[in-house]
């Protein structure tokens, strides 16, 4: 059986859709890059956001078009909070909720196809990653949140906090390593919650990923900041583990930042941020903001942007806040007009873009690694371009010959110039 996977959203569907497609393989079926090709297709739905529920509504039909006699089965948080909805859609064959999509495969199997028999793979080498960048890979370690932000559908469609056995989660990437796999990124719904439910925490998990795997690199997808303690930043001292993070405030005012329920107040953030600078040089921090909360006040959005300002971020994720049902900050008074969103967003937007230029100005000259993914064509003759991240997860970019192949190499490169308009490193191989 041939099977296409699809993920819309965050980086957690994204590495759902890696271990379903190991299982997939495991049992003998061939994952396929293109829906056309497939017997079966398997899209993992975002709710996120209103948009992304519509993008997710529109992908279900596009796909059943594209291949009307694959079997189409569909999950994810969109699906898991419309299930009669999506079920009843043109073309669905099967809806698998949040709560059962570890089991997606075997379910598949049993209620789908039932005749099929797949005949069990023995050689691990036989299995292929599904990410089309063998270079990296979103690792789950979790799923749920026992937290209520004002704002969060996930959390409603995500469920309670589940934490993977440490073997499993040792066990993946020693597996992916020996695939050509060079960088990990930790993902789930509430990283930093990890081990809440095995009385354990991300800090044990991370010191034994450094203990017991020997992949280069290690990232975290996004981490929630009151979760990290006093002592985290001293795991940096590992050069495996890269400077950078993403620390989602979500707001720069504290008002608004308690009508959010948030468990973090911007005094606590700005002292965190001091402590993975002070600890590690270059460190990197990104985060997400939301412009147009309920009840924002112009007032609140300058201390915002006087925050971001003051904090210096090295990228930010804008998002104009987009009521969900079912949430609580749907309901609260004071919601504001879309014009007014969009022109914080905009406001936003600009400043971040300057920030993003300093961070990337305060390089040039330094010497750094960058790990490349997989080449494109260059405008020089005999030459390719290829696109990678150094360790702080800035992007570069660099010409080489036709004989020089990096795909998927780290190597020590010098920062020479910038592309300000596209917003990445120019270097040159050390």
């Amino acid at each position: 059986m041939k099977v296409h996977l699809k993920a819309l959203g965050c980086r957690l569907n994204e590495a759902e859709l890696e271990q379903w497609s190991i299982a997939f393989q495991a049992d003998g079926h061939t994952v396929t890059n293109t829906a056309i090709d497939a017997d079966l297709m398997v899209l993992n739905t975002c709710a996120v956001t209103n948009d992304a529920s519509r993008k997710s509504r529109n992908l279900i039909n596009r796909l059943h078009r594209e291949n009307s006699t694959a079997k189409l089965v569909i999950t994810g948080c969109h699906a898991s909070l419309n299930p009669d909805q999506v079920a009843d859609t043109h073309g669905v064959d099967l809806v698998v909720s949040n709560d059962k999509k570890s089991s997606l495969p075997e379910i598949i199997n049993t209620q789908l196809m039932p005749d099929t028999m797949p005949l069990r793979a023995t050689n691990p080498d036989d299995i292929a990653l599904y990410n089309r960048h063998r270079q990296r890979a979103f690792i789950k370690v979790q799923d749920g949140c026992r937290y209520r932000c004002a704002f969060c559908i996930v959390t409603h469609a995500r469920g309670n906090e589940i934490s993977r056995t440490v073997d499993d989660i040792i066990n993946e990437l020693n597996f992916l390593h020996t695939q050509g796999v060079q960088e990990a990124v930790l993902t789930g719904v509430h990283v930093g919650g990890y081990g809440s439910d095995l009385d354990s925490s991300l800090y044990q998990l991370v010191e034994t990923i450094l203990a017991d795997t020997e992949i280069p690199r290690i990232r975290f997808a996004s981490v929630e900041p009151w979760d990290l303690g006093d002592q985290f930043f001293d795991l940096f001292s590992n050069p495996r583990l890269m400077p950078h993070m993403h620390l989602p405030l979500q707001s720069g005012s504290n008002t608004v930042l308690k009508r959010m329920s948030r468990r973090c107040k911007t005094e606590d953030f700005a002292q965190l941020v001091n402590q993975a600078r002070n600890a590690i040089s270059g460190f990197n921090i990104t985060s997400d903001i939301i412009a147009g909360f309920p009840g924002e006040t112009e007032q609140e959005w300058q201390q915002t942007m006087e925050f971001v300002e003051q904090t210096g971020f090295g990228h930010i994720h804008i998002f104009p806040y987009s009521p969900r049902s079912g949430t609580k900050a749907a309901n609260m008074p004071e919601q504001v007009e879309l014009e007014i969103k969009r022109a914080r967003c905009k406001q936003l937007a600009e400043l971040a873009e300057r920030l993003k230029s300093n961070v990337l100005e305060q390089t040039l000259g330094n010497t750094t690694e960058v790990l490349w993914e997989s080449p494109k064509q260059s405008p020089l003759k005999d030459h390719q371009r290829y696109h990678g991240y150094t360790n702080n997860f800035l992007r570069a970019q660099i010409d080489v010959p036709d004989n020089n192949d990096l795909s998927s190499s780290i190597t020590p490169v010098k920062i020479t110039a910038i592309d300000r308009e596209n917003s990445f490193l120019k270097v040159e191989l050390q």
